[in-house]
């Protein structure tokens, strides 16, 4: 078992580098100086408003799981990262407008500090993109050497000990894996090659991981999935976790999905439809990178429901997503979505969900959750897949013998039980045999 001790403990700072600064980003990081100053929650963050149970009911025991694991305060952090457009954090969060200026202007100095790097970006990957902040490189193989030094640079910089990053910038068009994901030598070759399988996302990862950087991908790109990118971060000792930041509508269906397989109910269909007009919504209205998307929100009920085990319940269910761009509505997203579900004697009944959530707030704590939970994987010689962060991701990464688990509850107790294991006290699996034996 792990002991405490071999976790090495926090110290000094440590850096979030976020490739992307858009709304998301932004949103995360106004919302951790404004929790570090007392002028804001950080509701919605595990890390920091969660507790952890620990030993029996009896007991009593549960601290807060920032007091149970040693995790990096929110004084540490440190802020950076790259986009295609110039605007320093508190212009880009303006521009964002999720946040109002009741929150904003208190922290303008701290956002306005905060000034993106040159991006590695090819639009060819995000069509609906055109900026004008980006590197100059030859080949891909530059790309990936310019970035290394980005992140070499920021770290002397802010005098940080550490550094973590989370990938928050747009969906890609959908990239399938091909030969040259399949070895670090074949994707250094590829790199030299300009290969066209290799998008601006595998960019920032494998800058990552050449540099030692943990790595974490919150959109449904082909960012670190592959063979090379595991290889590459057992050989570096680097963690991995992904992708997808599950928030609305994909959130919903991991707690309605469990329920109606609990219950033996059947379910003939689910229509899923939502409407945002931020940047992503904008990027999502082209078929190429929403086919991307699609893919990470159609996975999770296959893994749920596990038709192959029980056609009759969910061996025909027709399981249909759209998003459309409304730019009316900004980050203020909507979601409806209708289930067929199927009771006694095969007698139909429908639930309906109209979720009226706002996508950055939704995402900004996970982001939070994510970095700090990486650099605790890091510090404990944790490296490659981190299978126990699921519950943050839509699609999340897994050992290749296995399903992804994408029931809420299960990976929530998996997280937790990591946790103890880690603290090494007992995992909880809720038998509670000895109040009746």
């Amino acid at each position: 078992m792990r002991k405490p001790d071999q976790i090495k403990p926090h110290k000094g700072k440590l850096g979030i580098l976020l490739p992307g600064m858009g709304a998301v980003g932004t949103t995360f990081i106004a919302g951790v100086l404004l929790a570090r100053r007392g002028l804001g929650e950080p509701i919605g963050s595990l890390t920091q408003m969660d507790t952890i149970r620990l030993g029996k009911r009896t007991d009593k025991r549960q601290p807060k799981v920032n007091e149970f694991v040693d995790l990096a305060p929110l004084a540490d952090l440190v802020f950076g990262g790259w986009d295609i457009f110039p605007e320093n954090a508190y212009e880009a969060a303006v521009h964002a407008a999720v946040l109002e200026s009741k929150h904003l202007d208190p922290i303008k100095d701290e956002l306005s500090a905060i000034v993106p790097m040159k991006a590695a970006f090819d639009p060819s990957y995000v069509k609906r993109l055109h900026g004008t902040h980006v590197k100059t490189y030859a080949d891909k193989a530059e790309a990936v050497e310019q970035l290394r030094t980005d992140i070499r640079e920021f770290k002397e910089k802010n005098g940080c000990d550490r550094v973590v990053c989370v990938w928050t910038g747009s969906t890609e068009i959908h990239i399938l894996p091909t030969p040259v994901h399949e070895s670090v030598k074949a994707f250094e070759e590829g790199l030299k090659n300009n290969d066209p399988s290799i998008s601006n996302s595998q960019l920032y990862a494998w800058a990552c991981l050449k540099e030692g950087v943990a790595y974490a991908n919150a959109s449904p790109n082909l960012s670190q999935d592959f063979p090379a990118a595991d290889e590459l971060a057992r050989e570096m000792q680097v963690p991995l976790a992904g992708k997808d930041l599950k928030t609305g509508q994909t959130w919903m269906k991991t707690v309605l999905a469990p329920g109606i397989k609990a219950k033996s109910l059947g379910l003939a269909g689910w229509f899923s439809t939502n409407i945002l007009g931020n940047r992503d919504g904008e990027v999502l209205d082209d078929p190429d990178n929403f086919k991307t998307k699609e893919h990470s929100k159609l996975s999770v009920l296959d893994s749920i429901l596990q038709p192959e085990q029980n056609p009759t319940l969910y061996g025909n269910i027709h399981h249909k997503v759209r998003i459309e761009y409304y730019p009316p509505r900004g980050d203020q997203k909507e979601g409806w979505d209708n289930l067929d579900i199927v009771g006694w004697l095969g007698y139909p009944m429908q639930i309906k969900v109209n979720f009226l959530c706002r996508d950055s707030i939704l995402a900004a704590p996970l982001v939070l959750d994510i970095a700090l939970f990486l650099d605790l994987a890091k510090r404990s010689g944790f490296q490659g897949v981190q299978e126990w962060m699921s519950f943050f991701f839509k699609s999340p990464l897994h050992a290749a013998e296995v399903k992804p688990e994408h029931d809420l509850f299960v990976q929530m107790m998996k997280l937790k039980n990591t946790l103890r294991w880690m603290m090494d006290e007992d995992v909880i699996s809720h038998l509670g045999h000895e109040y009746y034996d």
